[in-house]
């Protein structure tokens, strides 16, 4: 079994989304976010039945929280702590639990390779609530820096990002690096689903062990990559 999940909150159509989701992680003041689109976001994943999380990011809104900044081991955890514990009051006053954090855009990326930043983020969520998931690239420094620190954790693959040959992301700015094509990402999540090789850009192959497939609400076509993917996995039997 593995479950879809993208990052809500940011802007996109969430709701025509949801239906094909298990899970959300909701922009909570770092690269966007405030407290009427966390509000928003938490009642959409509790119209729907879906796991709610945060998503965390470099406090950036210029950039979208897709550039790393210069910062400390305790700056890391002060930015992570400050923004989930903002998502998990929104939550407490519509009576709801978060169930994961899941950093976004560079942050993600940072804690994928530098051990020092994936142990801040880790824990920094065992400080707010160690009963929380932490989702991190599959295979990469922020999953073992959670397992670490006592928290379970979740192995993320991606349906609509191309991979490197060390199973890193490839940067968006490189083109090809998003898979607009419908087709070809639910080809790649019913790959990533099977635990089969996917291919990666330069050309190769690598095999990604994953829990979670994320779709991006910003990716072009969304909703038709969502639709696409859901089905795939379903005729497989795999949703």
């Amino acid at each position: 079994m593995i479950e879809l999940n993208a990052d809500i909150g940011e802007g996109c159509d969430d709701a025509a989304l949801m239906p094909y989701l298990g899970r959300v992680s909701i922009a909570c003041g770092g690269h966007t976010g405030d407290a009427a689109s966390m509000a928003a976001a938490l009642r959409l994943a509790a119209e729907y039945g879906v796991a709610a999380g945060a998503h965390p990011a470099y406090p950036d809104r210029a950039h979208f929280g897709r550039r790393a900044l210069v910062a400390s081991a305790d700056e890391i955890a002060g930015w992570v702590r400050q923004q989930t514990e903002a998502l998990a009051e929104a939550a407490a006053r519509l009576g709801m639990r978060l169930a994961h954090v899941k950093p976004h855009g560079a942050l993600y990326n940072v804690a994928a390779t530098d051990g020092e930043v994936a142990q801040a983020i880790a824990h920094a969520v065992a400080a707010v609530d160690a009963s929380l998931i932490l989702i991190g690239l599959a295979g990469s420094q922020l999953p073992a820096a959670g397992r670490a620190a006592g928290l379970a954790v979740l192995e993320e693959g991606f349906a609509d990002r191309r991979y490197r040959p060390d199973g890193r992301l490839v940067s968006r700015e490189t083109p090809g690096a998003v898979l607009t094509d419908p087709a070809a990402a639910a080809a790649q999540a019913l790959r990533l689903a099977r635990r089969q090789p996917v291919d990666t850009q330069p050309a190769g192959g690598v095999s990604i062990a994953a829990d979670t497939l994320c779709l991006h609400g910003d990716t072009a076509g969304a909703l038709h990559i969502a639709r696409a993917v859901h089905a795939a996995l379903n005729s497989a039997c795999l949703p």
